[in-house]
């Protein structure tokens, strides 16, 4: 027996799992501060396998380990006007019997605001909450440069062992790997790069050397910090806002064409990545396993937060515009419009999320 496969299959349900109960759990706890009532809240799709009911809500867990809800009322904006009636006659009756709770769509604007919002928000806290335990035994490595390679346009423009690099281009950077991800997402002919010497600050500009596409500086970095105390929590906030500008550099680039479809996954290629990550840590003891398989939770979790919030039909941001409108005009969108608007971004999501997994599937043939 393959147990690879079976600890592949563990940590992708694990994974997803937590990522999804902290989103829809962000939904929950909002709409429960805020006096909404949670019809159901259910993780996984397809039929229940165990379920129960609590304060008013149904809490479900459904055979597939995909996606989740947080159901606020029931009534389809898109039904007839008959049975729509009959729905909210029937919600009706549910509040009247909990006068504590209300729906969603009774519930002022910005209490729908943020209990929307608290999904993604969620994501980024469980990016951080994970990031604790990753930074807590990895450590980081910082900006202050260790050796300069010869023949590397860094030395050629004069920087030295011991300078800390704190910008390229104008952008920030407190981690090596910020320096890793700008060289590897920046096309800029020239890179201006500032740094401290001494703690005086210094520029320099120059052109990076191109290897292969990838943008070379000639530099190196072994000022590693351990975050064994305190200092943890500095670490794991410059950890999840790495992941950030990494996801949104991401995004950019998908936009602008910069990366192909081949660039895409979903949870094939997901999978793919924890298979291939277990395979090749799994030499060095199960502690290394789990401490890569929370390292892929921490940028799945980011990644799922920052494409929620995308202005999208169907998805969160695309729910917050709406909302948004609604706070700004002080009136409703009217509910079959948006209805209509969210059916369309389902099945345009329906129709990537189909490409996407027929993508992953024709990788393992080329």
């Amino acid at each position: 027996m393959d147990f690879s496969f079976i600890w592949t299959i563990i940590s992708f349900i694990l994974i997803f799992s937590a990522i999804v109960i902290f989103h829809e759990g962000g939904h929950f706890l909002l709409a429960r501060i805020n006096g909404i009532k949670v019809l159901e809240f259910t993780v996984g799709l397809g039929p229940k396998l165990i379920h129960f009911q609590k304060g008013g809500t149904e809490f479900s867990l459904r055979a597939l380990p995909f996606g989740g809800a947080c159901i606020f009322e029931n009534p389809d904006e898109l039904e007839d006007e008959e049975e729509e009636k009959e729905n909210e006659e029937k919600l009706t009756k549910d509040l009247e019997s909990d006068k504590t709770h209300k729906s969603f769509k009774d519930a002022s604007v910005w209490s729908r605001i943020i209990t929307v919002f608290a999904g993604p928000l969620f994501n980024i806290v469980l990016a951080y909450i994970l990031g604790l335990f990753v930074v807590f035994f990895c450590g980081e490595t910082l900006t202050t440069v260790d050796s300069v390679m010869d023949g590397y346009p860094a030395k050629e423009a004069g920087i030295q062992a011991g300078d800390v690099i704190t910008k390229i281009n104008g952008e920030r950077v407190y981690l090596f790997n910020e320096i890793r991800l700008i060289t590897f997402v920046d096309d800029s002919e020239i890179y201006t790069v500032e740094f401290l010497r001494d703690g005086q600050k210094m520029s320099v500009s120059f052109n990076p050397r191109n290897e292969g596409g990838q943008r070379m500086l000639g530099i190196s970095s072994k000022d590693f910090v351990s975050c064994s105390n305190l200092s943890m929590f500095k670490y794991s906030a410059l950890e999840v806002r790495y992941w950030l500008k990494a996801t949104f550099k991401s995004l950019k680039m998908l936009f602008t064409g910069k990366l192909s479809k081949d660039d895409l996954s979903g949870p094939v290629g997901v999978a793919q990545v924890i298979d291939t990550t277990i395979d090749e840590t799994k030499q060095y003891g199960v502690f290394t396993v789990i401490l890569n398989m929370v390292n892929i939770a921490v940028l799945l979790s980011v990644n799922l937060g920052i494409m929620n919030l995308l202005p999208l039909p169907a998805l969160d941001g695309g729910r917050l515009v709406f909302l948004l409108i609604e706070a700004v005009i002080g009136k409703a969108v009217p509910r079959k419009a948006e209805a209509y608007i969210h059916l369309a971004g389902i099945v345009l999501l329906l129709i990537v999320s189909v490409f996407v997994f027929f993508n992953d599937i024709t990788k393992f043939f080329r």
